[in-house]
């Protein structure tokens, strides 16, 4: 898709790699719509970009619906969704409660299946009325998807689960020109790690700025590109991880 003149919702466009993104698809020409809890955040969002901002908390099942039928009220359609939304957790599963658990599927998973449940009806209903144009969606997921990190079970599940879906969704999706991709960060500069209360403390690999998984996410808006990981690098042992398990999981417990 184009992002010039398209009409493209941003989940999490309050902070980080969201904010990030709505700024890079407002400076290609976007009509942004800036989707987060925090409404301070979001109006600052709308006002530099020129779009519109919608304070929305995904752990509500139905605010994803809401969500995209706002976008769609706001300009009269909707071309692009980037659900970037998402909540981490560090520290052993057991020491978990039931809540900490729940929350993190109820934000990365629920969430974020149900947004492009919105998105994938918006597409359809659109197209039978006769707007062909190519539409996209990005799921923003995590290395940790591909590799699981100890001490992040659940979270690597939850961003697990988002690849899983994507996948299946690009193949249903793709008669209708709709184009279905991921993008996969490792350790970004993001206030994430203050809210998941663990502050990121290795010397490697080093963080890397927001704006640069923001590229990755227009870049696959533009091309349909299905997977991309930032920095590129990491799809070596995300590619280990999956070709042979059992020597990346050694490999990785030597040198983590």
């Amino acid at each position: 898709m184009d992002p010039g003149g398209a009409v493209v919702l941003v989940t999490g466009a309050g902070s980080g790699i969201g904010r990030a993104t709505a700024y890079l698809l407002a400076a290609r020409g976007a009509h942004v719509v800036a989707v987060g809890r925090d409404a301070a955040a979001l109006r600052d969002v709308a006002e530099a970009t020129g779009g519109t901002a919608v304070q929305a908390d995904l752990r509500d099942p139905a605010e994803a619906e809401r969500s995209v039928r706002a976008a769609r009220e706001a300009r009269g359609r909707l071309d692009g969704v980037v659900a970037n939304a998402g909540i981490g957790h560090a520290g052993p599963v057991a020491d978990m409660t039931a809540e900490q658990v729940a929350r993190l599927v109820d934000v990365n998973v629920r969430g974020t299946l149900l947004l492009g449940r919105a998105a994938a009806a918006a597409f359809g209903e659109q197209a039978a009325a006769g707007d062909h144009r190519a539409r996209g969606l990005v799921f923003v997921t995590s290395i940790a998807g591909a590799v699981g990190v100890p001490g992040e079970s659940v979270y690597s599940a939850t961003k697990a689960a988002v690849e899983s879906f994507a996948v299946v969704l690009r193949e249903e999706l793709r008669p209708g020109g709709v184009t279905v991709a991921t993008v996969l960060p490792g350790v970004v500069d993001t206030p994430f790690f203050d809210r998941r209360g663990v502050p990121y403390d290795r010397t490697f690999p080093r963080p890397v700025p927001p704006e640069r998984v923001a590229r990755a996410v227009v870049a696959a808006l533009e091309s349909g590109r299905a997977r991309t990981v930032v920095p590129r690098w990491l799809a070596v042992p995300a590619w280990l991880s999956a070709a042979v398990p059992g020597p990346y999981r050694a490999l990785a417990r030597r040198f983590s």
